[in-house]
């Protein structure tokens, strides 16, 4: 499939899932939470096909499929009442505003947690049945003149620690390495039986990523073993696929930490049209890659919502933390002026993130170089 079709095509069917995931985190807890859902939309704007079930809840895909959400009776964003009149005995007893707070932080807090707990489903199954790629923590050749000689590792060394995480796989010394560019990283390693500490600066390296831009990553300078696909059991598939997703978590987190350290480029920042060519770029490399992809993505997906913002789950959650340690609930006016600032962070990141994607395609650095 190519063209705009093929980005487009595997862009929905990589995100629509995670979507749906997310929202149904907040519908399953607010079900049991005795709060009545009247809307459950994937997608923004004019509804396109939907139904509604036994209990009332609209289930719908909207116009805009990127993102989606979940209505429920007696929310809002400033109060228990949305437009102040009186509810009555059995509204109050299904509406969100109207449940305890430990009860609404749960709701919240329910959309990322599936998308968690999706990617760890994801990491599973593909453990369980293509394997998990597998390459032995230890050294089998140090590049002369690498971050690597210059540290003193020596062949046959086993990495023990990297960054202060400890390692399984070479995978993951590649992995840590890679968001370490020029920046010191202590390292642990066994040496014949003797934990020798040591430090390394990764040499920086630019790359293209494959989609029209460049990544900055650090480089050691080290080779490892043959990789190989380890199969695991269901129950070993799910502690690796916890494990897997732990590490990604660590990882996003360290690189957004990075962003707003300046220590790597906001230009990394994507939005849909990069998610999209991830998701296309994937689809040609494979059914695994493309939901390693996936996964990866639920991950930030959850990840990115918990980000303190309002608008954001974050942010829903900033301001119940408030609640719980004040006894009472941030005052009208302050609600409202943090909507409208998340609101405009929120509209600059998208923004600024869909810059980023379009900088990136390939006509339009042409034109640009037409013109400088």
């Amino acid at each position: 499939m190519g063209g705009l079709l093929g980005p487009i095509f595997w862009g929905l069917v990589v995100l629509t899932p995670l979507v749906f995931v997310h929202e149904f985190g907040h519908y399953w807890f607010a079900r049991r939470a005795g709060v009545r859902v009247e809307v459950f939309s994937v997608g923004f704007g004019r509804e396109l096909f939907g139904y509604t079930d036994r209990a009332g809840t609209r289930w719908k895909f909207s116009l805009i499929p990127f993102g989606g959400y979940v209505k429920m009776f007696g929310q809002s964003d400033l109060g228990p009442d949305d437009d102040g009149a009186e509810m009555t005995a059995a509204e109050r007893a299904v509406a969100f505003h109207h449940k305890k707070l430990s009860q609404k932080t749960a709701i919240v807090a329910a959309g990322p947690l599936a998308n968690i707990i999706f990617a760890i489903g994801i990491f599973t199954i593909l453990f369980a049945t293509a394997g998990q790629p597998f390459t032995p923590a230890k050294v089998s050749e140090v590049i002369p003149g690498s971050a690597a000689e210059t540290a003193g590792l020596q062949p046959g060394d086993e990495f023990l620690e990297v960054a202060g995480r400890t390692i399984a796989r070479f995978e993951e010394v590649q992995q840590l390495i890679r968001l370490h560019p020029g920046i010191p990283v202590d390292i642990v390693v066994d040496r014949e039986g003797r934990e020798l500490d040591l430090v390394a600066t990764p040499q920086v390296s630019v790359l293209p990523d494959g989609l029209g831009d460049e990544a900055r990553i650090g480089v050691l300078g080290v080779r490892g073993l043959e990789r190989a696909f380890e199969r695991h059991s269901v129950p070993a598939a799910a502690w690796q696929g916890m494990r897997e997703t732990v590490r990604l978590v660590s990882v996003t987190v360290t690189a957004i930490g990075q962003m707003f350290g300046g220590e790597r480029s906001a230009k990394e920042l994507g939005g849909p049209v990069r998610i999209a060519q991830m998701s296309d770029s994937a689809a040609d490399a494979g059914v695994s890659t493309l939901v390693m992809i996936a996964a990866f993505l639920s991950i930030n997906l959850g990840l990115i919502n918990l980000l303190p913002i309002p608008l954001l789950d974050g942010g829903h959650l900033l301001f119940y933390a408030y609640e719980a340690t004040f006894r009472r609930p941030p005052g009208r006016w302050a609600q409202e002026f943090g909507m409208k600032i998340g609101l405009v962070f929120v509209i600059g990141l998208m923004l600024f993130a869909t810059f980023n994607d379009i900088a990136r395609l390939s006509f339009v650095q042409r034109l640009v170089t037409l013109f400088t």
